[in-house]
């Protein structure tokens, strides 16, 4: 005969489960609410993110103390632009990436994935979450904008790097210390092979450097701007969007077109790095519709294409057998 169970430790009970997650809140909130109710309150309401951003949770974790750097060891942060309320797909976004992290890759680079996230508006019920995630997992970045791709968004997130990495002050040797030496923005509905883009980058030059897919009608060598499906700027071309008085005035605009203007006007990013057509729009879960030398594939807004694409590159190669043989 089999063993009966009560609901709280057989079954799945939801009233169990929500018990569980309410008390998780409380035991992480209320902490840490006496010790800062400004910044807690700020992960769920979008008020005065800008201290939030510093909170050790937070920007401790953006670049984590590992030593010195490896002798031709590069470092990339990717910042994956996303939305509150898109709990899931960062969540496989993050086993999507952590699996690629090999220790050949690690050794060739320090590749550092990140969510950018505005604060505004920030709905309590998807700021629980969001609060949730940056103390689990350390990699959620909260931006004092408004959550619209062409409201500022993409200049937020280059302009306050530097300031929330502390690189905008103490040069070394005359330089201003960099914590990474290129800097990606990329969709969420975009994936990375990160290999490769390791290894485009390692052959690409470090300074005033704009590295994507531009347009194919357009100029190949220098294309004017680089799809905003997923693109790269140096570090000194961070710190100069941070500082520039146009930039921050032509802020608004359809970003990717809005990026290539500010460099355009600016007389910066000499060095363009084309890598069309190494990523590409998702087309179907036929093999011929997949690049071997593969960067990234953008357009994976349902969970059915990141499933063809990431069984396409071996990502789920594993079988699928019940982890209890013999069970029914």
């Amino acid at each position: 005969m089999s063993p009966s169970y009560s609901s709280y430790f057989g079954r799945p009970s939801y009233c169990a489960m929500a018990l569980v997650l309410l008390l998780t809140l409380l035991c992480i909130t209320v902490p840490a609410y006496l010790r800062n109710p400004v910044s807690v309150a700020s992960c769920f309401t979008g008020a005065d993110v800008r201290a939030a951003a510093a909170q050790p949770a937070a920007s401790s974790a953006l670049v984590a103390d590992d030593g010195a750097r490896r002798p031709g060891q590069l470092r990339i942060l990717v910042g994956v632009h996303t939305m509150p309320k898109k709990h899931s797909r960062r969540h496989l976004i993050r086993m999507a990436y952590a699996l690629q992290q090999t220790a050949a890759l690690r050794g060739a680079a320090r590749v550092d994935v990140r969510f950018a996230l505005c604060a505004r508006p920030m709905p309590a019920e998807h700021g629980a979450f969001v609060a949730l995630e940056r103390r689990a997992y350390g990699d959620v970045l909260l931006f004092n904008c408004t959550e619209n791709a062409e409201d500022g968004k993409t200049y937020t997130y280059f302009a306050d790097l530097p300031a929330m990495l502390g690189a905008t002050g103490g040069e070394v040797e005359g330089r201003v210390p960099r914590p990474y030496d290129y800097v990606m923005k990329v969709d969420d509905d975009t994936y990375l092979r990160l290999g490769a883009l390791v290894e485009t980058l390692r052959r690409a030059p470090r300074e005033d450097m704009y590295y994507g897919v531009g347009l194919p009608f357009m100029d190949r060598v220098s294309p004017p701007f680089m799809l905003g499906m997923g693109y790269v700027l140096s570090w000194d071309l961070v710190q100069w969007i941070a500082a520039s008085d146009m930039v921050r005035r032509k802020a608004r605009g359809v970003e990717d077109v809005t990026t290539g203007n500010w460099l355009n006007e600016g007389g910066k990013a000499k060095n363009r790095v084309n890598i069309f057509p190494r990523m590409y729009d998702y087309k179907s879960a036929q093999a011929k519709d997949f690049l071997e030398d593969t960067i990234g594939v953008h357009q994976l807004k349902e969970d059915i294409r990141w499933a063809h694409t990431l069984a396409h590159f071996n990502a789920t190669s594993s079988d699928l057998r019940p982890s209890r043989e013999g069970s029914s």
